[in-house]
């Protein structure tokens, strides 16, 4: 009676063995490559296994199974226009699956994948190029909802001023009467002549 199939996974492996290669190449054991890197006067070797960078890159991928014969215990790679600190971030992250640079260095690491080859490292520095202008956008729309809050705080008490300034003025004008107090028309006798009360007590005689 054939019994059914199990599947025996580890999800620590994988890590575990990105770990153990790792602390191999930092002790500099089973190493078979060196790459020496070159920018502006500034040089430095590095050394790495060829299947480990065969495996996350397909520039060196296509060199190593493209060399003719091996030039001695080990191999060499030169690599110019690359920054000694990015091909440090390079290692790091193709041995560790992660690495942590500057901000302003995200856009170098992506070159530096494209350059290399390497997938993962691109599309890594994309999605966190992508998240910082996403970022960016984010806080330049919440500056600008903040300085049109500003603007209509501003703005809405002067007309609350220019309104009750207004009528305030209205009523000013009603209650004070068309003419004022000591006009002529409040005067006894206004319009009439000084001869008329004359007139009249001459008729009363």
């Amino acid at each position: 009676m054939e019994s059914n199939a199990v599947l025996l996974e580890s999800k620590s492996s994988p890590i575990n063995l990105l770990n153990e290669m790792h602390q191999l190449r930092l002790l500099g054991h089973l190493c078979d490559v060196t790459v020496s890197v070159e920018y502006q006067g500034v040089r430095a070797e590095f050394v790495a296994h060829k299947a480990v960078l065969a495996a996350t890159s397909k520039f060196f991928k296509e060199v190593f199974l493209n060399e003719k014969g091996m030039d001695g215990p080990r191999t060499n790679v030169f690599l110019n226009e690359v920054q000694v600190a990015d091909f440090a971030s390079f290692l790091e992250f193709v041995y560790t699956a992660k690495v942590e640079v500057e901000e302003d260095r995200v856009q170098r690491m992506l070159e530096i994948a494209e350059k290399l080859k390497c997938l993962d490292l691109s599309e890594t520095c994309f999605q966190l190029k992508k998240q910082m202008l996403e970022s960016v956008l984010l806080e330049l729309q919440n500056f600008s909802e903040s300085q049109n809050s500003e603007e209509e705080s501003t703005t809405q008490p002067s007309i609350l001023l220019e309104s009750k300034a207004a009528a305030v003025a209205e009523g000013d004008q009603a209650d004070c009467p068309l003419d004022p107090p000591d006009s002529p028309a409040d005067r006894p006798g206004y319009g009439m002549s000084p001869e008329m009360p004359a007139t009249k007590s001459k008729e009363k005689m």
